[in-house]
């Protein structure tokens, strides 16, 4: 593997020669770097997110703003499609729409029961 001699004293400065584990200096300043390190990434995390909440909400009310009028109109034209759908069922004598479900249970009886035959009724 080819190596450029300009570098090469980099990556000798970066290796522990000897083995040696780290002094208490050296854990504790890594500590604090790690510590600061965290800290910036969740400031600029919330930020981003405050920054992006922003945007959202107000593409939601840019967006909300320009379709009042076509609101309006869908609103209007539901409401005259329920008062034409009302005057035809008046015409036709229906209960405008009114639509009711349910069940019904029917006991049948048979003619020991009732002292009669049972019949069509039954």
């Amino acid at each position: 593997m080819y190596r450029d001699p300009r570098f090469s004293g980099l990556f000798d400065k970066l290796q522990r020669g000897d083995g040696a584990p780290p002094s208490l200096l050296q854990k504790l300043v890594a500590v604090v770097v790690a510590v600061a390190v965290f800290s910036l990434a969740l400031m600029f995390s919330v930020v981003l997110f405050a920054v992006v909440l922003t945007v959202g909400a107000a593409a939601w009310g840019y967006l909300w703003w320009k379709t009042r009028a076509l609101r309006k109109t869908m609103r209007a034209q539901g409401e005259a499609r329920m008062r034409a759908q009302d005057q035809a069922a008046g015409a036709h004598g229906s209960a405008r729409g009114l639509v009711i479900e349910g069940e019904v249970i029917r006991e049948v009886r048979t003619g020991e029961e009732s002292g009669r035959p049972p019949g069509p009724d039954a």
